[in-house]
């Protein structure tokens, strides 16, 4: 018979009077339960989220490495036509500017390549692997790399 504890100065131990009352561990049991019907329930659509999370990670971090490839190009074609087109008066200031502008963006994408990479490869991982906490993690920072993305594109 459960006991419970007696109010009295003593603290003395004694048998619970007559009267039902819901156990903890039935509460939890059927709470638990629960969770698990609704978990079955939705399993489809709960690895479905998981598995177009993986393809959007693949393809961010596929066009990553593409936009990385082409800002380095571009960089290299712009660190040698910038010195020589600067001084020439015949080139606008609006295309030098646009030259200029366009050499801030591809250094930008070239000294994010390692955060970002490193967020794409984390996060690709914990979806591999079902890793809750590595996800988490790098919420913050793929906002972050859109942010970053968000402000490059023209206005």
């Amino acid at each position: 018979m459960p006991t419970q504890l007696n109010a009295k100065a003593g603290g003395s131990i004694s048998k619970a009077s007559a009267g039902s009352y819901v156990k903890f561990s039935d509460k939890l049991t059927s709470s638990i339960t629960d969770i698990a019907k609704i978990i079955e329930q939705h399993k489809t659509m709960i690895d479905s989220i998981q598995e177009i999370a993986m393809e959007l990670t693949n393809s961010i971090g596929s066009l990553h490495t593409l936009t990385v490839k082409y800002a380095r190009i571009a960089n290299q074609i712009l660190d040698v036509l910038l010195p020589i087109v600067k001084p020439l008066p015949i080139i606008p200031a609006n295309v030098k500017q646009l030259l200029t502008n366009l050499e801030a963006i591809t250094q930008k994408i070239i000294d994010n390549e390692a955060s970002t990479t490193k967020t794409i490869t984390d996060v690709q991982a914990g979806l591999r692997t079902g890793d809750v906490n590595k996800i988490q993690g790098h919420a913050s920072q793929l906002q972050a790399v859109t942010k970053t993305l968000t402000a490059m594109l023209p206005k």
